[in-house]
């Protein structure tokens, strides 16, 4: 109960800072469809329509059920930035390189704290991460349930469809160089993450929204995910961020970074839970 409470400062500490432009986002009813967005897959639609207690999965948390695949190719018609892999626009279809598999599991709608309307938490470790979803009876998400919760089963390259968009989801704004010596010195911590907060509270881009109806799952702050190939004596832990943050970097549903231990925290970087969708009984 403590360290959820922690994590809740750490969520809010920034809640006074004006707030960018990209949070006025068009009310739900009156937000118009994201650029090359595609329609939900009728398995999808269903499980948006369908009762929490017919999911499996407890209050605010959703159903992620479907056709998994492993391995996707995905062709950018035209880049951004094709050393540092931002691609504006990608081919219609996706290309399957694997063997399909079925995933079901439950997962939050919104990042840490899973709220509407409030901002993410970031800060936070992976051991954090995962005590915080342990205590709540769920589990940090794998890598590939991180996926197919963004992608659906169309495997689109964003959640919103296959033409990059800062109008969709909280990315490309301005990168901004920390100040890194602040970050080791307790008393300056809080004023460096505020003056490089860019964070939209969660769930006000209606835009930026999966095919399964999970929010803000490009951009906004990075979120721990399980790696499950870890390997020591390469220096790649267990821990993998997913999703990217504000700032002009990859912003898709596929790529992840291995690069940092599960001790490592920063100002863009929080979490989102899963759970084990409940069997009926």
């Amino acid at each position: 109960m403590r360290l959820t409470a922690c994590i809740l400062v750490l969520a809010t500490s920034c809640r006074e800072a004006p707030a960018p432009a990209t949070n006025d986002a068009a009310p739900l009813e009156d937000a118009a469809p994201a650029v090359g967005a595609g329609q939900p897959s009728s398995s999808a639609s269903a499980l948006l329509d369908a009762a929490p207690a017919a999911t499996g999965c407890p209050p605010g948390m959703l159903l992620i059920a479907g056709k998994y695949c492993p391995y996707v190719g995905h062709r950018c018609v035209d880049w951004i930035d094709e050393k540092r892999d931002r691609c504006r626009r990608y081919s219609a279809p996706p290309i399957c390189e694997g063997r399909i598999v079925d995933l079901s599991f439950c997962m939050d709608r919104y990042e840490y704290p899973n709220q509407k309307g409030v901002l993410p938490a970031v800060m936070v470790s992976y051991i954090e991460a995962q005590a915080v979803c342990h205590e709540e009876d769920k589990r940090l998400c794998s890598e590939d349930e991180w996926t197919f919760a963004c992608e659906g089963e169309e495997r689109l390259p964003y959640p919103y469809g296959y033409e990059r968009s800062a109008e969709a989801c909280n990315i490309d704004r301005a990168h901004v160089l920390p100040d890194f010596d602040a970050f080791s010195r307790p008393t300056l911590i809080s004023a460096e993450v505020e003056r490089l907060d860019k964070r939209v509270r969660s769930g006000s881009m209606p835009g930026c929204k999966s095919p399964f109806g999970v929010f803000d799952m490009t951009g906004n702050v990075d979120e721990w995910t399980v790696n499950p190939l870890p390997n020591r004596e390469a220096g790649v832990d267990v821990s993998s961020l997913k999703g990217g943050y504000f700032g002009p970097i990859r912003a898709r549903c596929r790529p992840v970074t291995r690069s940092h231990n599960r001790w490592f925290r920063f100002y863009q970087v929080g979490f989102r839970c899963c759970r084990d969708r409940a069997q009926p009984q």
